[in-house]
């Protein structure tokens, strides 16, 4: 495609990363990279130094998510999508129901119901742009859904379902486009899991889970019993959550882990600390995704595409554009003059642009944002 338009200069956001993921990192985190080239990068994590970083995480997200008695922090690599397996391996007793509203949702549902050693999880599902939380069911043992639908922007309310804790079923939480961008009472959840790719502007291949001393117990009873004689779970060590949370506690991991990521996850958590904590970072991604949806309403081509209110993400927005403005079109020119990942989700098919209101997005930039979308359409 030929390039038409040029935007201005004086509107262009300062930073032209909009990305759900893959998201934004800010220059500080890679100064800190340089900072630690030769203290910490090349070194091995059984040391001190890099063993400190890790403890400095998860002292950190302690602070940042004002974790209750008890509850502790554990990581390990393979991103969200191991922890998938992790959960279906170490947490899962017999059967789990399951929230499914978007492809990521359903993606841990898939992977319980393709284990072999569970029970056909029970699905409680909606249309894309929506949610449905799982309801009490008998016999099921863990409760899981998103708080973010990376998929769809649609965010989901967290509350352990009536009675479930009451019948000893654990609520896991899959966290992750929604830590440390939306409000979360963790003591509501027995696991809740990220990525570091999203709001703390890291990179993939990392997993990190906040657990309760419930979860703890769970994953030590579950993981036992597969031993015993007769049993037909497996628990390889790569996918054992008291294992990974053994190493957590020593601040390691079962397996070598990126040090350049622990570096910038670990200054990431740090800036959102010392700019106030999670009240902070759900302030500033609120403020970034009312502007968004607030040009959106007020737009003659645009409108968001999470009708219910309460639902809207403000980690990540999803705006639907008229037919007669082409997304694929306006994504190019935009992409023309250096403002990329402001796609809509693949498989959604939707004319439609998603942008990633993480805390490291600058809600001024949001602003220009808007205006360079305005521009490009004035000009097709």
């Amino acid at each position: 495609m030929t390039t038409t338009v040029k935007i201005p200069d004086s509107i262009k956001p300062k930073d032209g990363r909009f990305g759900s993921g893959p998201s934004k990192v800010r220059s500080e985190q890679i100064a800190s990279l340089d900072a630690g080239a030769t203290t910490l990068l090349g070194t091995s994590h059984r040391q001190l130094p890099v063993k400190q970083l890790v403890g400095s995480i998860r002292e950190g997200l302690h602070a940042f998510f004002k974790l209750p008695d008890g509850y502790e922090v554990a990581l390990g690599n393979g991103g969200a999508s191991a922890f998938w397996e992790i959960a279906c391996a170490s947490l899962i007793t017999r059967r789990a129901a399951f929230g499914t509203y978007g492809s990521f949702s359903a993606k841990f549902a898939a992977s319980a119901a393709n284990a072999p050693f569970l029970e056909e999880p029970a699905i409680f599902s909606s249309e894309p742009g929506t949610y449905r939380l799982p309801e009490f069911t008998e016999g099921v043992d863990t409760y899981c859904w998103a708080h973010n639908e990376t998929s769809t922007g649609v965010a989901a309310p967290i509350h352990r379902v009536p009675g479930s804790q009451e019948a000893g079923a654990l609520t896991v939480i899959d966290g992750t486009s929604a830590a440390g961008a939306l409000p979360i009472d963790i003591s509501q959840t027995d696991v809740y899991y990220f990525s570091p790719q999203k709001a703390f502007g890291s990179d993939g291949g990392l997993w990190i889970a906040v657990l309760s001393p419930a979860a703890i117990e769970r994953a030590a009873g579950v993981e036992s019993s597969a031993h015993l004689d007769g049993a037909r779970r497996w628990v390889p060590p790569f996918l054992s959550l008291t294992k990974a949370l053994e190493n957590s506690r020593k601040d390691q991991t079962l397996n070598t882990p990126s040090v350049a990521n622990l570096i910038m996850m670990e200054n990431q958590v740090r800036w959102l600390n010392d700019n106030g904590g999670l009240d902070w970072a759900t302030a500033r991604c609120a403020k970034s995704a009312s502007l968004l949806y607030s040009w959106a309403e007020h737009s003659d081509y645009a409108q968001p595409f999470v009708s219910d209110y309460d639902a809207r993400s403000n980690a990540v927005v999803t705006i639907d554009l008229d037919e007669r403005v082409q997304a694929n079109q306006v994504l190019a020119l935009l992409r023309e003059n250096g403002i990329v990942d402001c796609a809509g989700y693949r498989k959604l098919g939707r004319n439609q642009l998603r942008i990633g209101v993480f805390p490291s997005v600058e809600p001024a930039d949001v602003v220009n944002l808007t205006k360079c979308i305005d521009y490009v359409v004035e000009h097709l």
